[in-house]
């Protein structure tokens, strides 16, 4: 073949701008510099192995997807490419001289030409520091352009040349590189383009922002060119319908595998702020990601299906591991059953029910208020709180009379927790549960009896890390959502993230035990629930006021999961309870994760003993029970008031008529009334009904006397009272504090005996 008319002057002319324009090669980047140097517009969460779990977009300038490598783009969009911008690639060395002449000889004749420039020079235009895309360029930068193409063919493999352009390439609109147009157009990845997508993305390379007439007139001519032009049947409404298409938040190349964890995703990127291109490694277990995710929108749908909707739309999950305190899992809803997908249920406040029943326990048998075995009433009763009374019930409206605290925890009756509660004050109750991490915002006493049941909010996560304390034997520790970076917000609100021992390992032991009994749940739960699993585990069930919350929280030898179901707006959901709604959930999670790895009980430490009791009056079979060693028991009877509603009182008090104080609480705070005179105001110091007397009192370090009881006349301040035995070791101390308006009234003090709390 010929060359063209003017082909020979033209290569003379264009090699001593080539000469002039030479100094610029040398800054032709290598492939892998240009690679390696590639960002996407989002950054990627990874689970601990390094699969994708999540991309968030972070670049809003441009739209980028992740570097395609030629082998993964479809063979008709390579030649799309090829016919449409370079047909003679494959041919020459960067520039191609017969279409640079066939150029030079139209714009001569100003005749309409496809241009010179080929897939190379194009390439070494996106190099530069300033791309002109448009490629309006003089003589002398397309002489520059073509030397750059030709030290770049020299350096460059053809495959290296062709895969960089397709990622550098400019689209539609803020769309750069195959990735992004092909996810955003189309909705699929580069390698499964057919023919007809292969050709709009072609032609969108020569009129990125054209309207889709336009747009698909120029497919349908690269089409012709690929011998495929039946493909242009209809072209002009497929071109259309593609622009309407909106363009997804993520580009996820492998569909929702990487939208499994948003609500972690967007957690980790308010605190580590990661940079487009990012890849950042977390906790996350993949596997079970994504059982958790659709475990949990299964049984969802299950509870609405039209038969028996339930009217429960959100729900979470969290998985700890009881070692590592690593998050495994963390589902923040429903996704597109819920009507609020951004609200992030791990972390939303909410009333836990029952959930903080075990640490209620756990306190009372480290305080040696009472043993699994104490009785406890389950009947009808009223305390005075604020202003009126607080008369708890149980779930389903009924009383069980006399049971074991053991039977009361594991069957979650209300009554007994509330009791409970009164020995162990609502104040240092409080205390307790702020150490375990529970971000309580206001005191025990603002909350009163109530908190036995529930009443304060906190988290998803705060919760179930609470429950890792008791399987780890009483030690509360931060969790982690990096590895070897302590998640500090999901740690411990006093503030400390350093492990830290709020129940004795005997205690925690004591109440695992109940936990996994599933004996103890029958008077509730019945025998056959998603509770009893074929491994060991220690779970319970929580459902707030107004059946607004419903949580499952529970531990296995390796373990914690945290289960919540209800609904975002904080409706009610419809005859929803512990065991239709969140534990199907829990039960279905932790099968999963012991489905290959068994689950053991955990060892009795030395402190704890197990003795055969037996109970007065049938009131319970007998059984094997635990006790903290020196508080064991054989027979458990009704003797001395046991379990009855006086403040700090309960069945181990009378059994081992230890000295305790009755009244007033720990924590309580007494105010003066100016409008009583003082001589008439007094405080009544007490002793549990049942305990020793052989104690004398001591208030603030001095002696009281020794009465059942003691008024004393008030004075301002913060005092501590004790019982003191006869060895003068002080056996029981409360701390109270008393307000007046003047100390003057104090000191004409002569108290009144019915001076109220507050």
């Amino acid at each position: 073949m010929h060359p063209m008319p003017g082909a020979r002057p033209l290569r003379a002319v264009l090699c001593l701008l080539l000469l002039a324009a030479a100094p610029c090669a040398h800054a032709v980047p290598t492939f892998d510099q240009v690679r390696s140097g590639w960002r996407s517009s989002d950054w990627l969460l990874l689970a601990h192995d390094g699969t994708p779990l999540q991309r968030t977009r972070v670049d809003m300038k441009e739209r980028r997807g992740d570097w395609v490598s030629l082998a993964d783009v479809s063979p008709a969009l390579r030649e799309a490419i090829v016919v449409s911008e370079d047909k003679r690639f494959y041919e020459h060395s960067g520039v191609d001289w017969r279409g640079a002449a066939a150029a030079a000889w139209a714009n001569l004749w100003n005749t309409r030409t496809r241009g010179a420039s080929t897939v190379t020079m194009q390439l070494t235009g996106l190099l530069s520091e300033d791309p002109q895309h448009s490629g309006q360029r003089s003589v002398v930068q397309k002489a520059g352009q073509a030397i750059s193409a030709l030290w770049l063919e020299r350096s460059w493999r053809k495959d290296q040349i062709l895969e960089a352009y397709l990622n550098l390439v400019p689209f539609r609109g803020e769309t750069i590189g195959l990735s992004a147009l092909s996810l955003t157009l189309f909705g699929k990845a580069p390698s499964g383009l057919d023919e007809r997508e292969a050709a709009v993305a072609a032609a969108l390379i020569r009129a990125p922002n054209a309207s889709y007439t336009v747009v698909s007139a120029r497919a349908c001519r690269i089409l012709r060119d690929m011998k495929a032009p039946s493909r242009c049947d209809n072209l002009v409404s497929y071109v259309q319908l593609a622009f309407a298409r909106p363009a997804p938040a993520v580009l996820s190349v492998s569909g929702e595998a990487d939208m499994l964890a948003p609500h972690f995703a967007r957690r980790i990127g308010s605190e580590a702020h990661p940079a487009a291109g990012a890849r950042i490694v977390t906790t996350l277990d993949a596997k079970l990601q994504r059982f958790a995710t659709d475990t949990l929108k299964r049984t969802l749908a299950e509870l609405n299906a039209p038969a028996h909707a339930r009217n429960v739309h959100d729900g979470a999950i969290v998985v700890l591991d009881n070692a590592t305190g690593d998050v495994l899992a963390w589902v923040g809803s429903s996704g597109g059953l819920s009507g609020a997908r951004d609200v992030d249920a791990v972390l939303a406040s909410r009333q836990p029910g029952s959930t903080l029943k075990p640490f209620l326990y756990a306190q009372a048998i480290d305080e040696h208020r009472l043993t699994t075995a104490s009785l406890l009433d389950d009947a009808p009763l009223d305390l005075a709180a604020g202003g009126g009374l607080y008369i708890p019930q149980n779930y389903d409206k009924d009383f069980k009379g006399w049971v074991s605290a053991r039977t009361a925890l594991g069957s979650s009756l209300n009554v007994p927790a509330v009791r409970t509660l009164v020995m162990v004050t609502p104040h240092r109750f409080a205390v307790t549960l702020r150490s375990l991490g529970l971000p309580l915002t206001e005191s025990g006493d603002y909350y009163g009896y109530s908190l036995a049941l529930g009443s304060a909010d906190i988290t998803l996560l705060s919760l179930t890390n609470a429950y890792r304390a008791l399987a780890n034997g009483g030690v509360a520790s931060a969790t982690h959502d990096m590895p070897g970076a302590a998640l500090r917000r999901a740690g411990s609100a006093s503030g400390s993230n350093r492990p830290h021992r709020v129940f004795s390992a005997d205690a925690a032991y004591i109440i695992t035990t109940v936990l996994s009994d599933n004996n103890a749940r029958t008077r509730t739960f019945g025998f056959d629930s998603p509770l009893a699993t074929r491994f060991f585990s220690a779970v319970k069930t929580g459902t707030s006021k107004d059946m607004r919350d419903n949580w499952t929280i529970g531990f296995t030898s390796r373990y914690t999961v945290g289960v919540w179901v209800g609904n975002a707006d904080g409706s009610a959901m419809w005859d929803v309870s512990g065991v239709t709604g969140a534990s199907p959930i829990w039960a279905a999670v932790a099968g999963y994760l012991h489905r290959r790895v068994p689950s053991t009980p955990p060892a009795m430490p030395a402190g704890v003993v197990k003795t055969r009791i037996a109970f007065e009056r049938n009131i319970e079979p007998s059984r094997d029970e635990w006790f903290l060693k020196g508080s064991e028991i054989k027979t458990v009877g009704l003797a001395a008031d046991a379990g009855n509603t006086a403040p700090r009182g309960s069945t181990l008090d009378a059994q081992s008529g230890a000295p305790r104080i009755g009244s007033p609480t720990d924590g309580t705070l007494f105010a003066l009334d100016p409008d009583i005179p003082a001589a008439k105001q007094r405080i009544v110091f007490e002793r549990v009904s049942g305990s020793s007397t052989r104690s004398v009192w001591r208030l603030d370090g001095k002696p009281l006397g020794h009465g059942e009881r003691v008024f004393w006349p008030p004075w301002p301040g913060r005092h501590v009272l004790e019982l003191v035995n006869a060895r003068g070791a002080s056996v029981d101390t409360v701390h109270f504090e008393v307000r007046g308006a003047t100390a003057r009234a104090a000191t004409n003090a002569a108290a009144k005996p019915d001076a109220k709390p507050r």
